[in-house]
């Protein structure tokens, strides 16, 4: 199964989230700021290899909280 992030809400943070291919791992490369947004929805599709190949999606919601 090979793992990509499909679109993210806002799509300023595109750049801020990243996906491990192999395993659907979801890492930051960069600082959430609550103050900004409090809410990011990214949509990750999962394709596998078979011939035709199969396609799944889901929504994962991040929720930054205030620590302040």
């Amino acid at each position: 199964v090979i793992y990509e992030i499909d679109t993210v809400v806002p799509p300023s943070a595109a750049d801020v989230f990243t996906i491990d291919a192999n395993s659907g791992q979801i890492t930051l490369t960069g600082e959430l700021d609550f103050e900004k947004f409090f809410l990011y929805d990214l949509n990750v599709k999962a394709k596998d290899k078979g011939t035709p190949p199969l396609l799944g999606h889901c929504k994962v919601l991040v929720e930054v909280l205030d620590v302040n």
